[in-house]
């Protein structure tokens, strides 16, 4: 008899429980987006800029990166801490340092980053557009913040708009169309099903 063989079987793990379903809202793991080759300036002043960059399509939704520019390095390292986190209270009025974010569809419907951010129920449907935050970093003289928006737009413009009253930058706006966007996720490539158990 082995060494081995007089130690106890080690104990046969439990099977892992079936990974739930992502929800239809949420952005593809197992997907290559379409890209859009379209920037979009919203607002330019003497002292800065935001712009939309970065625009990719994905079968049920796409991303996009906000991107805040200044002429002047901001040293003091507040004015992107206040413009572009959700650091104040729903029931406070919006500080003149948060740049304001929204995104209309052709048919009315609007998504903003108002408030603080809340995912919808994974297992539901959310009645509209859902803008969700996905990370973001920079500083200095410009700060990148990625978002994603469920579900694609109808046919017709899609308006990007901003406010960014610390920075001088009134209600400013800019349209792309929804077809560039809706090519682009029929470009998306799947890598795998999204329903597959993970490991």
């Amino acid at each position: 008899m082995g060494f081995f063989d007089r130690l106890p079987p080690a104990p046969v793990p439990e099977p892992e429980p079936p990974t739930p379903p992502r929800p239809r809202w949420a952005k593809p793991e197992a997907a290559l987006a379409g890209v859009v080759a379209e920037e979009l300036i919203l607002a330019h002043t003497e002292g800065a800029a935001v712009a939309v960059t970065g625009l990719m399509a994905y079968p049920n939704g796409f991303e996009f990166t906000l991107r805040a520019l200044l002429r002047r390095e901001d040293r003091r390292g507040r004015l992107f801490d206040l413009g572009l986190r959700h650091g104040f209270l729903p029931d406070e009025p919006l500080p003149p340092e948060f740049l304001r974010l929204g995104v209309q569809f052709a048919d009315g419907d609007v998504a903003t980053n108002l408030g603080r951010p809340s995912f919808p129920s994974p297992d539901s449907e959310p009645t509209g557009p859902v803008l969700l935050s996905d990370g973001g970093g920079g500083g200095g003289r410009r700060y990148d913040m990625r978002y994603w928006l469920w579900p694609l737009p109808p046919p017709g413009p899609v308006s990007f708009v901003c406010e960014w009253p610390a920075r001088g930058i009134p209600e400013s706006r800019a349209e792309l169309d929804a077809q560039l966007i809706l090519r682009a996720a029929e470009r998306a490539i799947h890598l795998w099903p999204e329903d597959e158990a993970s490991d």
